[in-house]
Protein backbone atom coordinates (compact mmCIF):
# COMPACT_ATOMS: atom_id res chain seq x y z
CA UNK A 1 0.00 0.00 0.00
CA UNK A 2 1.32 3.42 -1.11
CA UNK A 3 1.60 6.20 1.44
CA UNK A 4 -1.26 7.89 2.37
CA UNK A 5 -1.26 11.41 3.77
CA UNK A 6 -4.03 12.58 5.27
CA UNK A 7 -4.98 16.55 4.37
CA UNK A 8 -8.28 17.56 5.60
CA UNK A 9 -10.88 15.68 7.85
CA UNK A 10 -14.69 16.51 8.96
CA UNK A 11 -16.90 14.53 11.27
CA UNK A 12 -21.03 14.54 10.96
CA UNK A 13 -23.00 13.32 13.38
CA UNK A 14 -25.91 10.80 11.43
CA UNK A 15 -28.02 9.65 14.51
CA UNK A 16 -31.01 8.96 13.28
CA UNK A 17 -32.61 8.78 17.04
CA UNK A 18 -31.84 12.69 17.19
CA UNK A 19 -34.25 13.09 14.51
CA UNK A 20 -31.85 16.12 12.42
CA UNK A 21 -28.14 15.22 11.35
CA UNK A 22 -25.65 16.97 13.84
CA UNK A 23 -23.46 18.62 10.90
CA UNK A 24 -20.06 20.31 11.85
CA UNK A 25 -19.29 23.39 10.57
CA UNK A 26 -15.56 22.89 10.91
CA UNK A 27 -12.75 20.91 9.93
CA UNK A 28 -10.74 18.47 12.72
CA UNK A 29 -7.87 18.89 14.15
CA UNK A 30 -5.58 15.41 13.03
CA UNK A 31 -2.69 14.44 15.10
CA UNK A 32 -0.67 11.43 14.53
CA UNK A 33 -2.97 9.15 16.49
CA UNK A 34 -6.40 9.70 14.55
CA UNK A 35 -4.22 9.57 10.93
CA UNK A 36 -2.84 6.05 12.12
CA UNK A 37 -6.87 5.45 12.42
CA UNK A 38 -8.06 6.78 9.47
CA UNK A 39 -5.18 4.97 7.11
CA UNK A 40 -5.88 1.80 9.25
CA UNK A 41 -9.18 1.93 7.43
CA UNK A 42 -8.16 3.51 4.28
CA UNK A 43 -6.19 0.69 3.89
CA UNK A 44 -8.13 -1.96 4.85
CA UNK A 45 -10.79 -1.47 2.42
CA UNK A 46 -8.72 -0.56 -0.65
CA UNK A 47 -6.94 -3.74 0.05
CA UNK A 48 -10.18 -6.01 0.89
CA UNK A 49 -11.72 -8.52 -0.98
CA UNK A 50 -15.52 -7.30 -0.40
CA UNK A 51 -14.78 -3.72 -1.84
CA UNK A 52 -16.77 -3.28 -5.69
CA UNK A 53 -15.95 -1.13 -8.49
CA UNK A 54 -18.84 1.58 -8.50
CA UNK A 55 -20.16 3.53 -11.55
CA UNK A 56 -22.50 6.52 -10.72
CA UNK A 57 -25.84 6.78 -12.76
CA UNK A 58 -26.50 10.00 -15.31
CA UNK A 59 -27.41 13.17 -13.60
CA UNK A 60 -26.44 11.61 -9.95
CA UNK A 61 -26.33 14.22 -7.13
CA UNK A 62 -23.21 13.33 -5.33
CA UNK A 63 -21.40 13.18 -8.80
CA UNK A 64 -22.26 16.94 -9.53
CA UNK A 65 -20.83 17.99 -5.57
CA UNK A 66 -17.86 15.88 -6.29
CA UNK A 67 -17.05 17.35 -9.47
CA UNK A 68 -17.04 20.33 -7.86
CA UNK A 69 -14.88 19.79 -5.07
CA UNK A 70 -12.49 18.23 -8.09
CA UNK A 71 -12.21 21.34 -9.69
CA UNK A 72 -12.25 23.87 -7.05
CA UNK A 73 -15.59 25.86 -7.45
CA UNK A 74 -16.83 24.13 -4.35
CA UNK A 75 -15.59 23.60 -0.35
CA UNK A 76 -14.61 20.45 1.13
CA UNK A 77 -16.91 21.32 4.38
CA UNK A 78 -19.41 22.37 2.37
CA UNK A 79 -19.60 18.85 -0.02
CA UNK A 80 -19.30 17.02 2.91
CA UNK A 81 -22.53 18.72 4.43
CA UNK A 82 -25.00 17.98 1.37
CA UNK A 83 -22.97 14.38 1.07
CA UNK A 84 -23.46 13.65 5.50
CA UNK A 85 -27.45 15.99 4.86
CA UNK A 86 -28.49 13.29 1.97
CA UNK A 87 -26.71 10.19 3.72
CA UNK A 88 -29.17 11.14 6.99
CA UNK A 89 -32.17 11.58 4.90
CA UNK A 90 -31.80 7.92 3.93
CA UNK A 91 -31.35 6.86 7.49
CA UNK A 92 -34.11 8.90 9.20
CA UNK A 93 -37.00 7.56 7.05
CA UNK A 94 -35.44 3.48 7.40
CA UNK A 95 -34.75 2.61 11.01
CA UNK A 96 -32.73 -1.02 9.83
CA UNK A 97 -29.83 1.35 8.58
CA UNK A 98 -27.34 1.86 12.04
CA UNK A 99 -26.76 5.07 12.92
CA UNK A 100 -23.27 6.36 12.59
CA UNK A 101 -20.25 9.02 12.89
CA UNK A 102 -19.68 10.61 8.76
CA UNK A 103 -16.05 11.03 8.59
CA UNK A 104 -15.12 12.79 4.90
CA UNK A 105 -11.32 12.11 4.46
CA UNK A 106 -9.61 13.88 1.90
CA UNK A 107 -6.18 12.71 1.27
CA UNK A 108 -3.51 12.05 -1.01
CA UNK A 109 -1.98 8.89 -2.11
CA UNK A 110 0.21 8.06 -5.27
CA UNK A 111 0.24 11.99 -6.48
CA UNK A 112 -3.50 11.70 -6.57
CA UNK A 113 -6.11 13.15 -4.85
CA UNK A 114 -8.92 11.06 -3.10
CA UNK A 115 -12.22 11.34 -0.98
CA UNK A 116 -12.76 8.84 1.52
CA UNK A 117 -16.08 8.69 2.97
CA UNK A 118 -16.55 6.41 6.31
CA UNK A 119 -19.61 5.71 7.89
CA UNK A 120 -18.92 4.31 11.17
CA UNK A 121 -21.83 2.35 12.44
CA UNK A 122 -22.18 2.82 16.56
CA UNK A 123 -22.31 0.29 18.35
CA UNK A 124 -23.47 -0.58 21.98
CA UNK A 125 -20.82 -1.40 24.57
CA UNK A 126 -19.84 -0.38 28.59
CA UNK A 127 -17.48 2.39 29.87
CA UNK A 128 -16.80 3.57 32.80
CA UNK A 129 -18.00 6.25 35.03
CA UNK A 130 -16.74 7.85 38.45
CA UNK A 131 -19.49 9.85 40.91
CA UNK A 132 -18.65 10.80 44.13
CA UNK A 133 -20.46 9.60 46.91
CA UNK A 134 -21.42 10.00 50.34
CA UNK A 135 -18.33 7.95 51.40
CA UNK A 136 -15.99 8.95 48.42
CA UNK A 137 -15.34 8.32 44.81
CA UNK A 138 -18.18 5.68 43.38
CA UNK A 139 -16.67 3.55 39.93
CA UNK A 140 -19.68 2.52 37.74
CA UNK A 141 -19.58 0.43 34.45
CA UNK A 142 -22.68 2.37 32.36
CA UNK A 143 -23.72 1.51 28.73
CA UNK A 144 -23.14 3.18 26.45
CA UNK A 145 -24.55 3.39 22.62
CA UNK A 146 -22.79 5.06 20.30
CA UNK A 147 -19.24 3.27 20.82
CA UNK A 148 -17.38 3.86 17.31
CA UNK A 149 -15.78 1.33 15.76
CA UNK A 150 -11.48 0.47 16.49
CA UNK A 151 -8.92 0.65 13.48
CA UNK A 152 -9.10 -3.49 13.25
CA UNK A 153 -12.67 -3.19 12.73
CA UNK A 154 -14.24 -3.89 9.43
CA UNK A 155 -16.94 -0.88 8.46
CA UNK A 156 -19.90 -2.15 6.80
CA UNK A 157 -20.41 1.21 4.19
CA UNK A 158 -17.64 3.11 3.12
CA UNK A 159 -16.14 4.42 -0.16
CA UNK A 160 -12.67 5.78 -1.13
CA UNK A 161 -13.12 8.15 -4.48
CA UNK A 162 -10.36 9.43 -6.84
CA UNK A 163 -11.38 12.84 -7.48
CA UNK A 164 -9.41 13.07 -11.17
CA UNK A 165 -11.37 10.54 -12.73
CA UNK A 166 -14.71 9.43 -9.84
CA UNK A 167 -12.91 5.86 -10.17
CA UNK A 168 -14.84 4.58 -6.70
CA UNK A 169 -14.41 1.27 -5.12
CA UNK A 170 -16.87 0.43 -1.82
CA UNK A 171 -17.99 -1.60 0.89
CA UNK A 172 -21.52 -1.96 1.49
CA UNK A 173 -24.10 -4.26 3.35
CA UNK A 174 -27.98 -4.59 2.53
CA UNK A 175 -30.11 -3.54 5.28
CA UNK A 176 -34.23 -3.26 5.35
CA UNK A 177 -35.55 0.02 2.90
CA UNK A 178 -38.90 0.45 2.24
CA UNK A 179 -39.88 -2.90 3.12
CA UNK A 180 -37.17 -4.53 1.17
CA UNK A 181 -33.41 -5.73 2.01
CA UNK A 182 -31.47 -3.47 -0.53
CA UNK A 183 -27.98 -1.89 -1.11
CA UNK A 184 -29.20 1.28 -0.03
CA UNK A 185 -25.08 2.98 0.10
CA UNK A 186 -24.34 2.53 -3.64
CA UNK A 187 -28.07 3.06 -5.00
CA UNK A 188 -29.86 5.50 -3.34
CA UNK A 189 -26.88 7.49 -1.39
CA UNK A 190 -24.05 7.78 -4.31
CA UNK A 191 -27.29 6.58 -6.70
CA UNK A 192 -25.55 4.19 -9.51
CA UNK A 193 -24.39 0.99 -9.54
CA UNK A 194 -21.62 -1.89 -8.41
CA UNK A 195 -19.87 -4.94 -9.93
CA UNK A 196 -19.76 -7.97 -7.49
CA UNK A 197 -16.98 -8.04 -4.85
CA UNK A 198 -13.73 -10.47 -5.40
CA UNK A 199 -15.43 -12.53 -2.33
CA UNK A 200 -18.81 -12.50 -4.11
CA UNK A 201 -17.50 -13.67 -7.16
CA UNK A 202 -15.83 -16.56 -5.36
CA UNK A 203 -18.09 -17.99 -3.45
CA UNK A 204 -20.83 -17.60 -6.77
CA UNK A 205 -18.31 -19.88 -8.37
CA UNK A 206 -17.62 -22.32 -5.81
CA UNK A 207 -21.17 -22.87 -5.55
CA UNK A 208 -21.78 -23.45 -8.99
CA UNK A 209 -18.76 -26.23 -9.56
CA UNK A 210 -20.74 -27.59 -6.26
CA UNK A 211 -23.46 -27.33 -7.88
CA UNK A 212 -22.76 -28.75 -11.53
CA UNK A 213 -20.87 -32.08 -9.24
CA UNK A 214 -24.00 -32.91 -7.45
CA UNK A 215 -26.04 -33.08 -10.30
CA UNK A 216 -23.45 -35.32 -11.85
CA UNK A 217 -22.15 -37.88 -9.24
CA UNK A 218 -22.79 -39.96 -6.13
CA UNK A 219 -22.25 -39.30 -2.47
CA UNK A 220 -18.64 -41.10 -2.21
CA UNK A 221 -17.73 -40.18 -5.23
CA UNK A 222 -18.32 -36.29 -5.07
CA UNK A 223 -16.73 -36.06 -2.03
CA UNK A 224 -13.70 -36.95 -3.92
CA UNK A 225 -14.02 -34.39 -6.76
CA UNK A 226 -14.73 -31.79 -4.51
CA UNK A 227 -11.52 -32.27 -3.15
CA UNK A 228 -9.76 -32.25 -6.73
CA UNK A 229 -11.55 -28.65 -7.57
CA UNK A 230 -10.79 -27.36 -4.81
CA UNK A 231 -6.97 -28.63 -5.19
CA UNK A 232 -7.13 -27.22 -8.90
CA UNK A 233 -8.53 -23.37 -7.49
CA UNK A 234 -5.84 -23.26 -5.15
CA UNK A 235 -2.88 -24.48 -7.44
CA UNK A 236 -4.02 -21.44 -9.48
CA UNK A 237 -4.39 -18.51 -6.93
CA UNK A 238 -1.25 -19.72 -5.12
CA UNK A 239 0.68 -19.90 -8.78
CA UNK A 240 -1.20 -16.90 -10.70
CA UNK A 241 -2.67 -14.83 -8.31
CA UNK A 242 -6.05 -14.88 -10.41
CA UNK A 243 -9.01 -17.46 -11.64
CA UNK A 244 -9.80 -17.50 -15.17
CA UNK A 245 -12.77 -18.84 -15.39
CA UNK A 246 -12.68 -20.64 -18.48
CA UNK A 247 -9.63 -22.18 -18.40
CA UNK A 248 -10.19 -23.64 -14.76
CA UNK A 249 -13.66 -25.05 -15.80
CA UNK A 250 -11.00 -27.29 -18.46
CA UNK A 251 -9.45 -28.54 -15.58
CA UNK A 252 -12.10 -29.60 -13.28
CA UNK A 253 -14.25 -30.79 -16.01
CA UNK A 254 -11.90 -32.20 -18.22
CA UNK A 255 -13.21 -35.33 -18.99
CA UNK A 256 -17.07 -33.90 -18.73
CA UNK A 257 -17.55 -31.23 -21.60
CA UNK A 258 -20.88 -31.31 -20.64
CA UNK A 259 -20.51 -30.53 -16.91
CA UNK A 260 -18.47 -27.88 -17.77
CA UNK A 261 -20.43 -26.27 -20.29
CA UNK A 262 -23.49 -26.03 -17.51
CA UNK A 263 -20.72 -24.43 -15.39
CA UNK A 264 -20.24 -21.81 -17.79
CA UNK A 265 -23.53 -21.13 -17.94
CA UNK A 266 -24.53 -20.84 -14.26
CA UNK A 267 -21.49 -18.45 -13.94
CA UNK A 268 -22.25 -16.36 -17.27
CA UNK A 269 -25.46 -15.02 -15.66
CA UNK A 270 -23.11 -12.99 -13.36
CA UNK A 271 -20.67 -12.20 -16.36
CA UNK A 272 -17.66 -14.00 -14.52
CA UNK A 273 -16.28 -15.00 -17.64
CA UNK A 274 -14.91 -11.69 -18.77
CA UNK A 275 -12.04 -11.48 -16.70
CA UNK A 276 -10.49 -13.10 -13.96
CA UNK A 277 -11.21 -13.09 -10.38
CA UNK A 278 -8.38 -11.28 -8.46
CA UNK A 279 -8.72 -11.59 -4.64
CA UNK A 280 -5.84 -9.43 -2.67
CA UNK A 281 -6.42 -10.06 0.66
CA UNK A 282 -4.58 -12.75 2.33
CA UNK A 283 -7.42 -14.23 3.92
CA UNK A 284 -9.19 -15.03 1.50
CA UNK A 285 -6.52 -16.41 0.00
CA UNK A 286 -6.12 -19.00 2.85
CA UNK A 287 -9.24 -20.33 2.96
CA UNK A 288 -7.90 -22.25 -0.05
CA UNK A 289 -5.27 -23.95 1.78
CA UNK A 290 -6.48 -26.26 3.68
CA UNK A 291 -8.76 -29.27 2.58
CA UNK A 292 -11.26 -29.83 5.15
CA UNK A 293 -13.32 -33.53 5.61
CA UNK A 294 -15.76 -34.33 7.96
CA UNK A 295 -17.18 -37.75 7.95
CA UNK A 296 -21.18 -38.88 8.86
CA UNK A 297 -19.89 -39.92 12.57
CA UNK A 298 -18.53 -36.51 13.19
CA UNK A 299 -14.43 -37.21 12.42
CA UNK A 300 -12.53 -34.22 10.78
CA UNK A 301 -9.46 -34.00 9.29
CA UNK A 302 -7.44 -30.91 7.76
CA UNK A 303 -5.48 -31.69 5.16
CA UNK A 304 -2.38 -29.06 4.06
CA UNK A 305 -2.61 -28.65 0.27
CA UNK A 306 0.90 -29.42 -0.18
CA UNK A 307 0.08 -32.73 1.57
CA UNK A 308 -2.88 -33.24 -0.40
CA UNK A 309 -1.65 -32.97 -3.22
CA UNK A 310 2.06 -34.86 -2.88
CA UNK A 311 1.65 -38.34 -3.88
CA UNK A 312 1.02 -41.24 -1.81
CA UNK A 313 0.74 -39.22 1.04
CA UNK A 314 -2.99 -39.48 1.67
CA UNK A 315 -5.18 -41.99 -0.48
CA UNK A 316 -8.85 -42.17 -0.27
CA UNK A 317 -9.96 -45.88 -1.18
CA UNK A 318 -13.63 -46.67 -2.36
CA UNK A 319 -14.58 -49.80 -0.88
CA UNK A 320 -16.90 -52.44 -2.67
CA UNK A 321 -19.67 -51.38 -0.09
CA UNK A 322 -19.30 -48.06 -1.38
CA UNK A 323 -17.83 -46.41 1.97
CA UNK A 324 -14.28 -44.70 1.92
CA UNK A 325 -11.45 -45.74 3.50
CA UNK A 326 -8.78 -42.62 3.88
CA UNK A 327 -5.01 -43.40 4.44
CA UNK A 328 -2.17 -41.19 5.69
CA UNK A 329 1.07 -42.30 5.06
CA UNK A 330 4.19 -41.92 6.28
CA UNK A 331 3.26 -40.19 9.45
CA UNK A 332 6.57 -39.14 11.82
CA UNK A 333 4.53 -38.46 14.95
CA UNK A 334 1.28 -37.93 15.88
CA UNK A 335 0.31 -34.80 17.93
CA UNK A 336 -2.88 -34.60 20.81
CA UNK A 337 -4.18 -30.93 20.43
Amino acid sequence: MSDIRIDRVIIHILDSSVGIPVLSDVEVEHGSDFNDFLRAHIERIAGGDDTKLFHFHEGAEVEAWLSSLADGTADFVEVSRAMAEKLYMIMNGNPAIPPADGVFVLYEQDHEMWLAILKLNYRSGYTHMTQAGEWGNVNDLIPHRTILPGENQKLSEAALIRLSDMEIVLIEKKYEVNGQKENYFSERFLDGGASLSSKAKLAIMEKAVEKVQQDYYGEAELALEAMKAKSILQEELSEKGEIDLPFVADRIFEEAPEMREQFIEKVDKYNLTTEPIAPQSERTMKKFDKQFITTESGIEIRIPMEQYRQPGAVEFITNPDGTITVVLNNVGRLVSK
